[in-house]
């Protein structure tokens, strides 16, 4: 029998897939099991539409056989077979479908039927774990079988054989274990188990495996010890109807939660259930979780975002981030479409169009549910965002604000007037009559944020200051720039001004600025002046430009040589009886009022929760003041 030589591009392709384009051996399996269950799908169809083809439809399975002793895998169906001249076809040169073939043909649109393999490569991935293949297949078209069988690069055999039964096997004999791969665990009952559960679960028909079970023997007599033996049986290893394809209304809330459990290993039942069914330009069935908790590794590099990809219940990728975007990382669950091809790229997907499509309507879809869950379950959102929060608000943040307009109604502050959570849009829904900014105040914590000097004046104007206690609180609302056409303030800011009176304000720092030039001399400051803005407290902090105290100190946290400073301002209250005091001491003691800028400067900061640059310094200064 003369060898036949795969065409020179075939050979090429063929080389290239089995040491580049699968790096992940288990997904042979997957890919044999899918080619079985497309041929299933080709006879189930010709049942439909041929008299002479008289099948039953629960009598259509794929069996899975190893057998250690002589390293064999053996794939088997029950589907329309191969004839020779589709074995040559189909198999003798890669790239070729015969699953393409027939969809196109028979333009298949019926909703029991799945074409899952339509490139006619995956069948090679078989030789990255054997080193020969043999496949035995006859057509339900030709009273002859015929046997093809490669031992890869150097060509193929086909020849006629003997076979009762229409349908296809496939044998693989496995590789010899080496110092880099153990392929002997392919010939492994459990092995074979978990790769069928884990890539094929969801096939529409039943694939079956002998498996190995303890059963308890019958006793003979009563006292007589338990004794355990040792039987094979064939088990149905896949579950077939995956939970995402059933009809919500159908599905109760335990199993759902029951499924999430079992899949995520999370002890708490999900916040957010979305079951989505999408039919359009691209179609898919879709099952989202939101977590009640931030996954224990969450915030290291480890975690990896992403949904688990079907196609047409067939696993492309556990974790396929091109899904979700970064804020929505906290999200779980599957996607299933029959858009997403199995082809070269199943297991290494590249963004496609189809991709694209469905990630942005999913992120359209988990916006929606959000909102829904705000509006119409507070309770819920509130503790959904305590704990994901700061992902929606970072999401505002980066790339440079482009998602800001999805995701500005979903974020919330505490409120200074109920110390609780508030969105913007409530907060523009308070305002008062006359009030043309939205205020905010940021600090560690909600009471240091209450106790600020700066927050006084706009509280006696009786507006709602938003209090921002996030370390990425800050950069949202700058990304954001306005809301509702409101923009928003800080109350510590320099060019903060709620007081008509600013021309007294003005004189009266000209009149003084030899005074308080001297002063910032003396201290770390871009800048000394009296302000209006004060109450009851003698000094504070403000800063000019875009970036505030708190922003600067969370930048300087982070790790790197670089550091920025914000260009402080140290504000002196007019109406204080310090303001007397160091104009006394300017015309009288110049050198106390260097002692006192010092003390000034050293109250702002740790009025701002800033560490004192020299605690022992200023501590004999307010001494040597107090003993005088």
């Amino acid at each position: 029998m003369k060898k036949k030589e795969f065409k020179s591009e075939s050979k090429r392709l063929l080389d290239l897939m089995i040491n580049s384009i699968y790096t992940n051996k288990d997904i042979f399996l997957r890919e044999l099991i899918s080619n079985a269950s497309d041929a299933i799908d080709k006879i189930y169809y010709r049942s439909l539409t041929d008299k002479k083809v008289k099948i039953k439809k629960e009598n259509l399975e794929i069996n899975v056989n190893f057998d250690e002793t002589l390293r064999t895998i053996t794939v088997s169906d029950n589907g329309c077979g191969m004839t020779g001249v589709e074995l040559e076809n189909n198999l003798g040169t890669i790239a070729k479908s015969g699953s393409l073939a027939f969809k196109e043909l028979n333009d298949v649109k019926n909703k029991d039927i799945d074409i899952i393999g339509q490139f006619g490569v995956g069948f090679y991935s078989a030789f990255m774990v054997s080193d020969e293949i043999t496949v035995i297949s006859k057509s339900i078209d030709e009273d002859v079988a015929h046997r093809w069988n490669s031992k890869g690069l150097d060509g193929y055999t086909i020849e006629e054989c003997e076979k009762t039964s229409v349908g296809t096997d496939i044998i693989l004999h496995i590789k010899e274990d080496t110092d880099e791969e153990t392929y002997s665990d392919y010939l492994k009952e459990f092995k074979l188990k978990d790769l069928i559960k884990k890539y094929s679960d969801y096939i529409r028909y039943p694939i079956k495996m002998e498996v190995t079970h303890n059963h308890l023997k019958e006793k003979k007599k009563d006292d007589d010890k338990d004794e355990y033996e040792t039987v094979k049986e064939i088990e149905t290893i896949n579950s077939m109807i995956p939970i995402w394809k059933k009809n919500k209304k159908e599905v109760k809330d335990e199993e759902y939660n029951h499924y999430y459990s079992d899949t995520y290993y999370d002890y708490e039942a999900p916040l957010k259930v979305i079951s989505t069914k999408v039919e359009g330009v691209v179609s898919y069935n879709g099952l989202l979780f939101i977590p009640s908790h931030a996954p224990y590794d969450f915030y290291t590099k480890e975690y990896e975002k992403g949904l688990s990809l079907y196609s047409n219940g067939v696993l492309i990728m556990e974790k396929c981030s091109e899904l979700l975007p970064d804020y929505f990382s906290f999200v779980k669950g599957v996607i299933d479409t029959e858009d997403v091809s199995l082809n070269i790229s199943r297991e290494m997907l590249q963004k496609t169009k189809s991709v694209n499509l469905i990630a942005k309507n999913i992120e359209t879809k988990i916006i929606k549910e959000l909102t829904d869950m705000l509006e119409n379950d507070r309770e819920k959102y509130i503790k959904f965002f305590k704990v994901f929060g700061t992902n929606i608000k970072f999401g505002i943040y980066n790339n440079y604000g482009v998602d800001k307009e999805k995701l500005q109604d979903l974020i919330m502050f505490t409120s200074s007037k109920t110390k609780e959570l508030i969105t913007l849009k409530e907060y523009i829904k308070n305002m008062k009559e006359n009030q043309t900014d939205i205020y905010y105040a940021s600090g560690e914590s909600i009471d240091k944020i209450d106790n600020l000097p700066q927050i006084e004046q706009v509280k006696e104007k009786d507006y709602e200051i938003l209090y921002l206690t996030d370390y990425v609180d800050e950069f949202t609302l700058n990304a954001l720039v306005e809301y509702d056409k409101k923009k928003f303030k800080n109350v510590s800011s320099a060019d903060l001004e709620l007081d008509e009176d600013k021309e007294k304000i003005e004189k009266l720092n000209e009149d003084n600025k030899d005074m308080l030039s001297l002063m910032k001399d003396e201290i770390k400051v871009n800048e000394v002046r009296f302000t209006n803005k004060l109450k009851n407290h003698p000094v504070c902090f403000s800063s000019k430009g875009n970036i505030s105290l708190e922003m600067e100190k969370v930048i300087n946290a982070m790790p790197g040589d670089e550091s920025i400073n914000a260009e402080v301002v140290l504000e002196i209250n007019e109406n204080h009886p310090i303001a007397d005091k160091i104009k006394d001491l300017y015309k009288n003691d110049k050198e106390t009022l260097k002692k006192y800028s010092k003390v000034l400067y050293s109250e702002a900061r740790l009025i701002e929760g800033l560490t004192i640059d020299n605690p022992t310094e200023i501590s004999n200064i307010i001494c040597d003041l107090i003993s005088k």
